[in-house]
């Protein structure tokens, strides 16, 4: 993700492409608590002449927080889910739990208060979670969600399909955080928070594999930047079942829960002019018709099994 973060820097540096000085306007922080991931990552931006603080030594964010004083603009995160052996019983007085004490025995909203703990005051977040995050209401976390809701610092929802990770077959989603949604950059968003259900989306490449395609993550991107009013993602209309922008009264009256299928609604049907009574008596016909059809087939052979060939 800082490799990628980058090369997006530098393809968009100046609006023309041109990012001679992209790696040295951005500042990479980060730290990791697997010694071979650790070494991996530093290796990874050195070798491509990328400056990044990843802390001395591997160390456990939650217990070990090399950036105390951190406030990032942007801050990109695919968090372990659901984890449950991270040592929460010892954090119960953390200052990152503004929103309230996240269970011991699921991380998932600890992850969101520590990055929202260190986001600059115009800083945007965008972090992978399972999708429990988005309704569970288990150990407190309704609560811990209703007040990061009720402080307007959700920003967009995006629901994924699942198997797009080798390493879980779950479906995930994406939280995008943003500490100002009011007109700085982008339109004033504040009270409303953009939808995304996008599950349906991608090919499957094996029985367990999905993968998004470009023209996919594309769509979903641009439905934010437009929502967002960035001057040159177009226009932003709410599409039934795909995307809706919605105000944080509807959020509420669905007890604070964040899936998106609960507020993009069903998508639209080409009205084809045959009233619905009559599809459906004409519907049911034709069903009865095959189930006639059928019991006369299996009553065939049943009485006339040696009827039946078999080639090899």
């Amino acid at each position: 993700m800082f490799v990628q973060s980058v090369e997006f820097v530098k393809a968009h540096a100046n609006g023309n492409g041109n990012g001679g000085k992209a790696k040295g306007d951005i500042s990479i922080f980060g730290q990791e608590s697997n010694p071979t991931t650790w070494r991996l990552a530093r290796m990874n931006l050195a070798i491509r002449g990328i400056e990044g603080n990843l802390g001395l030594e591997p160390a456990d964010g939650f217990h070990r927080d090399l950036h105390k004083d951190l406030k990032a603009d942007y801050i990109l995160a695919n968090p372990p889910f659901n984890m449950s052996d991270w040592g929460g019983e010892r954090l119960r007085e953390d200052p990152r739990r503004k929103y309230g004490v996240p269970p011991a025995a699921n991380a998932n909203y600890a992850w969101v208060q520590h990055f929202i703990y260190h986001l600059a005051p115009r800083g945007i977040a965008g972090f992978v979670l399972a999708n429990g995050s988005m309704s569970s209401n288990q150990s407190g976390e309704g609560e811990i969600r209703k007040a990061i809701i009720e402080a307007d610092l959700v920003d967009c929802m995006v629901a994924l399909p699942g198997q797009l990770f080798y390493s879980t077959p779950i479906p995930v989603c994406l939280w995008f955080i943003s500490r100002d949604k009011r007109n700085n950059r982008f339109k004033d968003r504040r009270g409303k928070v953009l939808f995304i259900d996008s599950r349906e989306f991608g090919t499957m490449l094996d029985r367990v594999h999905r993968e998004l395609a470009d023209d996919d993550i594309a769509k979903i991107a641009g439905t934010y930047h437009a929502w967002r009013g960035d001057k040159t993602a177009g226009q932003y209309a709410d599409t039934p079942g795909f995307c809706k922008s919605t105000a944080l009264d509807e959020i509420r009256s669905h007890g604070h829960v964040l899936t998106p299928g609960r507020y993009v609604g069903a998508e639209d049907v080409e009205d084809d002019g045959e009233p619905f009574e009559a599809k459906m008596k004409r519907l049911t016909a034709t069903l009865a018709g095959q189930f006639s059809e059928s019991a006369k087939v299996e009553k065939n052979i049943k009485e006339n099994p040696k009827g039946l060939g078999y080639g090899f």
